[in-house]
């Protein structure tokens, strides 16, 4: 699929899809789940955004997010294309496209516009594309017990929050970032084997260290902006 194959759409005169296909390749007619439009009551494909007949905006199909964009679903996706289509996808379904359409059509495009959005902010980023990737799979990485669940986990939290407790200087705090750094970059360069074999326990592992590591950095670097309070950091661990 080329992306930039994506119509701009927003009127009827173009019925197209908003990624990347013509409706003419998915218009309904051939094998695969089909609704009918709400306004003229035409066949459409299930996955259309836009009638191939009368070119009303649709309701937006239940896809995941990797569905919006036609990306297979992987951890390893290219993301100037996810930008490519995702801003293609934008320009034929932003709201202000159809500021003059009718109360559905514009209930539908915002509606749309804030699937891609939710989609492609969970996509572009690492840690949340991992999490993702295993809620499809089934397994929930974000509950606050799964840290205490793994000891070794846990010892590694507990020693790096009292290491940020204790930094008090420029240079100590910049030590702490700079080790939770190369941490997380290993864990972001080891899913991608994982997921590749289908390895999900090992995604798993590596993707609560990872969000760990990166709730640790959130508040080193919010603690950069302020003066040491090491009181304030020696919290227990989440």
């Amino acid at each position: 699929m080329n992306a930039d194959r994506c119509g701009k759409g927003g009127g009827r005169a173009t019925a197209r899809f908003a990624y990347g296909q013509d409706v003419s390749e998915r218009s309904g007619t051939r094998d695969g789940p089909v609704r009918a439009c709400w306004s003229c009551h035409g066949q459409t494909a299930a996955s259309a955004v836009f009638c191939p007949t009368c070119g009303v905006v649709l309701p937006p199909a239940v896809l995941d997010h990797f569905a919006h964009f036609d990306l297979a679903r992987g951890y390893d996706i290219d993301l100037v294309e996810l930008d490519r289509r995702y801003f293609a996808a934008q320009r034929q379904l932003h709201p202000d496209r159809f500021a003059t359409k009718s109360a559905t059509e514009r209930a539908h495009s915002l509606a749309h516009a804030t699937d891609l959005n939710r989609a492609y902010e969970t996509l572009k980023d690492p840690l949340r594309r991992a999490v993702y990737l295993l809620e499809l799979a089934g397994i929930d990485v974000t509950g606050e017990t799964k840290t205490s669940a793994d000891p070794t986990l846990l010892a590694e939290v507990m020693e790096r929050r009292e290491a940020l407790a204790d930094a008090t200087s420029p240079s100590e705090l910049a030590a702490v970032v700079g080790a939770a750094e190369a941490e997380a970059e290993r864990c972001r360069t080891g899913l991608s084997p994982a997921f590749a074999a289908a390895d999900w326990a090992r995604a798993a592992q590596l993707t609560l260290r990872y969000t760990y590591l990166a709730r640790l950095l959130d508040e080193a670097r919010a603690r950069r902006g302020r003066p040491a309070s090491p009181p304030a950091f020696a919290a227990a661990p989440k």
